[in-house]
């Protein structure tokens, strides 16, 4: 089989992503039992997920002077 010629690189997001679903991946294996984990690993992968997979708290989005924000959509014909 014949070499790329053309090197392919990841951004950094693709690799947060990557190691992301790698870690989950791990913490079901261990929540299914077919993994252990020490308490150590398991707190090391939830301050790792915590730092590339975003939370989902609540949010608000007020526009100027905490005014609501109004928003247009229009077709293009």
């Amino acid at each position: 089989m014949a070499a790329r010629k053309k090197k392919v690189t990841l951004s950094e997001e693709w690799k947060a992503k990557i190691q992301a679903g790698a870690i989950l991946s791990r913490l079901v294996k261990h929540v299914n039992g077919e993994i252990e984990m020490t308490a150590s690993q398991i707190k090391a992968a939830d301050i790792l997920l915590k730092k590339t997979v975003p939370d989902l708290a609540r949010t608000e989005v007020t526009g100027k002077d905490g005014e609501p924000q109004q928003h247009v959509v229009t077709w293009q014909k």
